[in-house]
Formats: structure tokens, C-alpha cells, sequence
């Protein structure tokens, strides 16, 4: 190549006076083109700028000044000179290693027929233009060699390395709400005392319309180059979606600050542990379970579904609650259904307002709810109370309720309005006793007997005022004219003219006896219906009492040993006689009280009782 010659010069590279030139608006591509034709035409660039040369080609290095960007030329070097084959023998060999090029630099000399060797040294610019042609294109160490080919010494250097790819940030997902986490700092109680056995703030709970998430874009990589100047492409950054985190109660927005996962309701905060979604609702999840390491004793405001176990001596306060765990401590619901679906050992169950389901066994537990159905496949050695309970199979158990449905009874102290039970029968040293609850009707009875003398008094009134009212119409006068006028009404008798002056003198003369009867008559009849309105009135409360005696009974089909039936007073009017504490629940069923009746005592089935209505 003759490179005085400036038309044979690529369009991309423009050599001027004042030096060489790259056009501004040259692809990369045109320029790598550009200078190859250069070296591999045994030139060179004198006083090359190595700095800007590498960036104008690959982009590669330190943004260039803006005055040079501007600009519709980039000078990089001050000319393009010849490289000869004499100096370009100067140059060895290059060693390529694992990216890195290993060069030996050594004094150099001229080999001139038939005379000594001439001294020589080398020049950078040549040394890059040999590096290109020998296929290191990228990456020359340019300060160290300059160094080297400066001071002239011995030495063996890296002369140019590969650049690897820099990889690029995967997307992420950050937290942007301190509602979000949880404080296990004690809570303070109302008198400004801390409680060790509680957490502050264990279930976050979150207002809607706040923002949770943000997604941190991903950030691509920046590319390397072999020495070849073969491009090194980064691996692509990886991307994720808040898709991916959403769930109930969860909206994603996409703000002028970015994408954000924002509550779309107010509750409480869940995460999956498997699917890693967050989700809000009215419902507390946990999976941790309840001990003094993960919550501490719990006092909640929503619905509750626990995972884990509830250890010994902690408890859980709440509404709804549902323990998938073994339940070893307390459970107090104010309202809603209490649902344990394994054990309850030696725990204790009290509900307000709802009922209690235990799915697995019940052993030396309470469980109590002042309104609602208790329900056990299986209880030993437990108090129970409510309104209604359902047992597979009960053992050595104390209960007491309006109505108990029972499979299988061993040893049982039951007290109920309504027993039901397939087979009862001792256990061990404990006998099985059965209660029927029956309604203390003394109240009605003593209505009763108030009302008694009422109806007495007023029928002793309607029997004077009759014979009263027999004594005057027995009179011969008042008597004879009354027979005579009944049969002139019905015309029996026809008066002749001559016999109706006597008759109305007859009349006239019992006028004031008939006047007295009349009169007699309508206290008589006052009495009567006094008499009848308070029947009724008695009639009414033997009703009532008869009512409130129906519901009870107790039907047992099969006995296996003895069992014992009696009957057990409580007061209609009052509290249930179920709602009660535990310990009173005991002693109730399992101690005998004046007053109660034997029914039944024996080992022959079946037992079916009701008390007399009649």
C-alpha cells in the first residue's frame, strides 16, 4: 500500500495535514475495515493515540471529551507512514495464553549484509501495527509497553489481555414498605410494662393503596473482547415478574418511579413459603407455629390459620381460628368456629360464640363454648361444655350440655337435657354415669297454686248466686206464673179474653221476684266467666310446664356393664346449666346432689327415658 497516496484510503479513515482522522458518523465495522487495510498494507499509524483508537473501533474505554464527539472528524494519530520489512523484522513472536499475550522484549539490531550488527529500537506504533497483523487486535497494554520500548530493558510482559464480559444485574425485587415486617420487640402493655411472653408486632397488617414491592429492572452487561477483537457477548441478564409475588389483595401498578406490588385492601400480610406469593385478606397465616421462639402468646384482631404447633403454656386470642398443628396450649375465640385438625393434649379450647371441631384425638383437655357444638372423633379424660356435643368415642370424660350424641361411652360423667348414646358402659375404676337434665318446675307450681283460689272463689260465687236464684223461682206464685208463661209463649195455651186481665195481674203481682232473679243472673254469670278466665290462666302455665318438661330424655341402645341414670334439676329461667368453669363442670357430673331421682341403675339395655306430661 502507498499510503502518501490519499485517494486509496478507506472512506471511514481521512488523513489531512494536521494528521489522521476518523469520520464521526463511520460505523465501527467501516473503521475495523478501515484499519485493517492499513496494517495488512504495511503501514502504520505515527503517534497513534491508543486510547481513543480502541474506543472509536469497539466502544471500548473512557467516554471520549465532548469536544471530540461534536466534531465531524476524531483525530487519532499525526500520519500514516510506511512500515518496511527491515523494522517490521525487528518484532517477534507473541505468546498467547488464556487470554493474555506474552512478549519478550530483548535489544534488537539490523542485520546488514557483510557488516556488524546495527543497534535498532522499536517503536509503539509499529508494534501495534505488527500486534494486528499477527492477530492481537484488542487490549494492548499501551502504557507498559510504551515503558518497556522506552527504557530499552530486558523484560517479559503481558502485552495486552483479553476483556471478558462483564455480566449485567438480573432483576430483583425490593421491599419498599416498613409495614411490611414484623417486630419481635416484647409488647407494652397498657400500664407502660413490657410483655416477655408476647411480640409486638408478630402479623403486619397493612392499609390498601400502599406500596409493598418495587421491581428493580434488570441491567445488560457490558460486552469483553478477545484479543482478536472478537466481541465477548455477556450472558443475558435474568427478568422477573411481580406476577410472580402477586397474590390476593395484590394489584401491580407500573408509576412514574417504576413498578410497584401495592395492597389493593387492608389486612393482613402472608407469604407462601412455596410459591413465595404475598397476599392480604382478613385471615392470619402463620407456619411458624405459637412458642415463645416464633410469636409468643398471640392476641389477634382477624381470622387465624396457624400450620405449626401451639407449645405448652402459650396462647392464641382471637376469632376464627384454625390450628393445623398439635395443639398443646391455650385457644380462646371470641367468636367464629375453633377448628383444630390434629390434637388437642392437654390443652385448653374456649369459644364465646361458636363451635369447636377436633379432628384427631382430645386427651386431658378443655374444651368449652357457651354457645355452639362442640365435635371430637375421640376424647379421654376430658371437660367438656356446650350447647351441643358430638363424640366418636369418650373416655373417662366429665360433660355437660343441652344435647350429647355419643358413638361409644366408657366411664363418663354426662349431664344433658338430650342423651344419646350407642354404647355406655364403666371404664376401669370409673363408673358411667348419666344425668338427665330436668326443668325445676316449682315456678309453674307455685303459679299454679295462686291461681287455684281465684278459680274457687269465683265458682263458690256463681253457686250462691244460683241458689239463690232456685230459692225465689221455687216460690208456688213466681213458679206457677213462670210455667204458665212458657207454655202461652209457645202457644200450649191460648188466654181467653176474659183470662188475660187475670194473667197480667198474675204477672204484675211476681214482678218484683222475676226483676230479682234477673238481676241474681248477671252476677251469676260475671262469677262464671271470672270462673273461666282464670282456668285458663292455670290452664296456660300447666302448658308451659308440660313444654319445658318434653325436652328432656336420654336413649341409650346398648350397655356393656353397669350403668347408672338419675335425674338433675336446673332452672329454666337461668344461665345454661352448662356455663360454667371447668373445675364446677367436674364436680357437677361426678358428685351426687340432694334432690336427684334415680331412674335407672343396672346392665341390661336398652335405656329410654322420658318424664311423665301427664
Amino acid at each position: 500500500m502507498e499510503p502518501s497516496a490519499e485517494n486509496d484510503l478507506p472512506s471511514a479513515i481521512v488523513k489531512r495535514a494536521d494528521g489522521v482522522y476518523f469520520a464521526a458518523d463511520a460505523t465501527a465495522v467501516s473503521c475495523l475495515a478501515a484499519v485493517s487495510q492499513v496494517f495488512l498494507g504495511s503501514a502504520y499509524f505515527a503517534n497513534l493515540d491508543y486510547a481513543i483508537f480502541i474506543k472509536l473501533l469497539y466502544n471500548c474505554g473512557p467516554d471520549l471529551p465532548a469536544s471530540l464527539t461534536s466534531k465531524p472528524l476524531v483525530r487519532f494519530a499525526d500520519s500514516i507512514e510506511p512500515f518496511h520489512p527491515p523494522r517490521r523484522a525487528l518484532y517477534k513472536s507473541v505468546k498467547i495464553i488464556n487470554g493474555e499475550a506474552e512478549y519478550y522484549f530483548e535489544p534488537v539490531f539490523f542485520e546488514v549484509p557483510d557488516m556488524p550488527l546495527q543497534p535498532a529500537r522499536l517503536n509503539f506504533d509499529e508494534f501495534v501495527s505488527d500486534m494486528w497483523v499477527k492477530g492481537i487486535r484488542f487490549g494492548i497494554d499501551a502504557p507498559a509497553v510504551r515503558d518497556v520500548i522506552a527504557n530499552g530493558r530486558l523484560a517479559r510482559i503481558i502485552v495486552a489481555r483479553r476483556l471478558n464480559a462483564t455480566p449485567g444485574r438480573d432483576a430483583s425485587i425490593v421491599e419498599v414498605s416498613a409495614d411490611i415486617h414484623r417486630s419481635n420487640a416484647p409488647r407494652e402493655k397498657s400500664d407502660g410494662k413490657l410483655d416477655l411472653q408476647a411480640f409486638q408486632n408478630r402479623f403486619p397488617q397493612v392499609k390498601p393503596n400502599v406500596k409493598l414491592l418495587r421491581k428493580v429492572p434488570r441491567t445488560p452487561g457490558v460486552r469483553g473482547f478477545e484479543l482478536s477483537g472478537i466481541v465477548l457477548e455477556p450472558p443475558a441478564p435474568k427478568d422477573i415478574e411481580l406476577s410472580s409475588v402477586a397474590g390476593e389483595g395484590t394489584v401491580i401498578e407500573n408509576l412514574r418511579d417504576g413498578e410497584f406490588l401495592v395492597s389493593a385492601v387492608e389486612g393482613f400480610l402472608s407469604v407462601d413459603p412455596a410459591t413465595k406469593r404475598l397476599s392480604i385478606g382478613p385471615k392470619i397465616i402463620s407456619r411458624e407455629g405459637v412458642s415463645a421462639r416464633t410469636t409468643g402468646n398471640l392476641q389477634l384482631t382477624g381470622e387465624y390459620e396457624e400450620f405449626g404447633d401451639v407449645q405448652e403454656q402459650r396462647s392464641v386470642d382471637g376469632g376464627n381460628i384454625t390450628i393445623h398443628g398439635d395443639v398443646f396450649g391455650i385457644i380462646n375465640s371470641r367468636g367464629g368456629d375453633i377448628v383444630l385438625s390434629r390434637n388437642l393434649m392437654g390443652g385448653t379450647c374456649t369459644n364465646a360464640d361458636g363451635g369447636i371441631r377436633v379432628q384427631g384425638v382430645a386427651s386431658g383437655a378443655v374444651l368449652q363454648t357457651k354457645r355452639g357444638e362442640v365435635t371430637l372423633a375421640r376424647a379421654e379424660s376430658c371437660i367438656i361444655s356446650g350447647t351441643r356435643v358430638v363424640i366418636g368415642e369418650a373416655s373417662n370424660c366429665e360433660i355437660l350440655a343441652e344435647e350429647v350424641v355419643i358413638k361409644v361411652a366408657e366411664g363418663c360423667a354426662i349431664a344433658a337435657r338430650k342423651i344419646e348414646i350407642a354404647s355406655a358402659g364403666p371404664r376401669k375404676q370409673n363408673e358411667m354415669l348419666l344425668y338427665t337434665l330436668v326443668p325445676d318446675t316449682s315456678k309453674f307450681e307455685k303459679k299454679i297454686a295462686e291461681l287455684q283460689p281465684k278459680v274457687q272463689h269465683a265458682a263458690h260465687e256463681a253457686n250462691l248466686r244460683k241458689v239463690e236464684i232456685d230459692a225465689i223461682t221455687g216460690q208456688t206464685e213466681v213458679r206457677n206464673y213462670l210455667t204458665l208463661a212458657t207454655r202461652v209463649r209457645k202457644r200450649e195455651v191460648m188466654l181467653t179474653p176474659e183470662q188475660e186481665p187475670l194473667f197480667h195481674k198474675m204477672a204484675a203481682a211476681v214482678g218484683p221476684s222475676l226483676r230479682a232473679v234477673a238481676k241474681i243472673s248477671l252476677a251469676m254469670k260475671a262469677a262464671q266467666v271470672q270462673q273461666e278466665q282464670a282456668q285458663e290462666e292455670v290452664n296456660q302455665v300447666q302448658r308451659q310446664k308440660m313444654a319445658i318438661m318434653h325436652g328432656s330424655r336420654c336413649m341409650v341402645e346398648a350397655l356393656t356393664g353397669d350403668v347408672l341414670l338419675r335425674t338433675m334439676t336446673f332452672i329454666p329461667d337461668g344461665p345454661p346449666a352448662y356455663d360454667r368453669p371447668a373445675k364446677e363442670v367436674k364436680a357437677k357430673v361426678r358428685t351426687t346432689a340432694a334432690g336427684m331421682v334415680t331412674i335407672y341403675s343396672g346392665a341390661v339395655g336398652p335405656i329410654a327415658w322420658a318424664p311423665e306430661t301427664d
